[in-house]
């Protein structure tokens, strides 16, 4: 019989995320098969999944750390912010609706089913599924009616497992304060408690860590230290990407939107030695010495452009151009280099236009279809084949894209400026793919390192694998599972 255990946090970013990713590869390294799962997750950051739909892209790195294809069901319901108050709901893998943050109680009982659905037919393929909470079951004032904390815990019958982060400090307050907000039902599913992202010697916390289990009742599992390399796994959070400390020969800007999506396309070339990436945030300059700024992703495209044009990174960005640089804008922002992005339905706010940076001669036009597909295409400047994805709504159309980014089963895609400096495309991943990561940069005038991005990354959830077995007792962990 399948068996399942749910990690939950004490607040949001205490690493469940990286947590559930090292206990998914152990098992899997114990001969298991095993899936993750996360009922509810909110991000901008989608992967495209084998079956056609999107779902987080912390369970598409948990789902490698179990060696299994990206399916709908790991993660099936996804929130996208759109705006301050209003979300995107893709709902086992396919866009349902927007609402308010107070509309969204209404749908929950509907979402609870397809949870529930999700929950099953996943253990139906394995014999573990690691689960992975989101924010705190400490946050009682949304109890009623939870469907990614204690209410899908209740309603599928699965153990839980309290991770405190002691990085933040307070960590005794964290977990003996969860047991005291929470109602004794839920308090019963708890079967324990870890400790993480300790710096230092461990063992200065053991008083500590015998007052939590006094005071709770509650058994620990151990207290895991904070992995140093956790840098090199994709971020989940934009504000986890780590700026390069060193100076490398190529010094590569990305533009830190409000509603920035999909920014693991930065982790490979943050990993590359001869390049320093710098994610810029909002009212900083982007630097006279950058050879290539990005414009990333954008879950509200014309949002972000208001967004830009605020701190002044238009004026930037033309003066960058004029001085020879590089711009490549991907997906979003890739809508944004053109003369105007239409929106004649509303599907991302109210009906309107907006004006582009204007660096390429196209327009774009938002329509309701999301397209989510896994790509082979081939980059037209240098002949490289590659593997991408496209996750995106609107059609680009214009002038430049004549002199197209990249081939697609025999269409053009993307576009490029008539002297070369501005590019745009659709297509996220691209840099994950050692070929074209070595092609581009090339064309830049540095050489890419010897590692592979891929092989980079089971190598260091291997690590991670190893440095949860050292510190926790995985094997109790495990046995909780029911």
């Amino acid at each position: 019989m399948t068996k399942a255990v749910m990690i939950q946090g004490t607040g949001s970013n205490v690493g469940k995320s990286m947590l559930v990713a090292g206990l998914c590869r152990a098992a899997a390294r114990r001969g298991l098969s095993v899936a993750p799962f996360k009922p509810q997750n909110m991000s901008n950051n989608a992967a495209v999944t084998s079956d056609g739909g999107e779902i987080g892209r912390a369970q598409a790195l948990q789902a490698l750390a179990c060696g299994k294809p990206l399916v709908v069901d790991m993660n099936p319901v996804l929130l996208k912010p759109e705006t301050d108050v209003g979300s995107q709901v893709v709902v086992q893998g396919k866009r349902l609706c927007t609402v308010k943050a107070r509309e969204y109680a209404s749908l929950k009982p509907q979402l609870m089913q397809a949870v529930l659905e999700s929950f099953n037919r996943l253990k139906s393929r394995v014999d573990l599924v690691i689960v992975e909470g989101a924010g705190s079951p400490a946050e009682v004032n949304l109890r009623p009616g939870d469907i990614a904390n204690m209410g899908f815990a209740q309603a599928a019958d699965v153990p839980v497992i309290l991770a405190g982060d002691i990085d933040r400090g307070g960590v005794i307050a964290q977990i003996v304060g969860t047991q005291a907000v929470i109602d004794d039902s839920d308090a019963g599913l708890i079967a324990g408690f870890l400790v993480n992202k300790f710096r230092g010697d461990p063992s200065l916390f053991d008083d500590g860590y015998a007052m939590i289990e006094k005071a709770t009742g509650w058994p620990g599992f151990g207290v895991l230290p904070y992995f140093s390399e956790a840098w090199r796994l994709p971020a989940e959070d934009a504000l986890d990407i780590k700026n390069a400390e060193r100076e490398g020969e190529l010094k590569i800007v990305c533009l830190g939107l409000s509603r920035i999506a999909n920014f693991d396309d930065l982790d490979p070339l943050a990993q590359e030695p001869a390049v320093s990436l710098i994610m810029l945030r909002a009212g900083e300059a982007i630097p006279g010495d950058a050879d290539v700024v990005i414009i990333p992703g954008s879950k509200s495209t014309r949002g972000d452009l208001v967004f830009l044009k605020e701190q002044g990174w238009d004026i930037d960005l033309k003066a960058h151009v004029r001085r020879g640089g590089q711009v490549l804008g991907i997906c979003g922002g890739y809508q944004m280099l053109g003369r105007v992005v239409c929106d004649p339905e509303g599907i991302e706010g109210p009906v309107g236009d907006t004006h582009g940076l204007g660096l390429l001669d196209v327009e774009t036009v938002m329509t309701p279809d999301k397209r989510l597909t896994e790509t082979h295409a081939v980059h037209c400047a240098s002949g490289q084949s590659f593997r991408g994805y496209e996750i995106h709504i609107g059609r680009t159309d214009g002038r430049d894209c004549t002199r197209s980014f990249a081939r697609v089963e025999g269409r053009n895609e993307g576009a490029v400026s008539a002297d070369g400096r501005v590019s745009g495309s659709y297509l996220h991943g691209m840099f994950r793919d050692d070929g074209f990561r070595r092609a581009w940069l090339a064309a830049l005038g540095v050489t890419a390192g010897k590692q592979g991005y891929d092989a980079t990354v089971e190598a260091v959830l291997d690590r991670l694998a190893d440095h949860v077995e050292r510190n926790l007792d995985v094997d109790s962990i495990l046995s909780v599972a029911r």
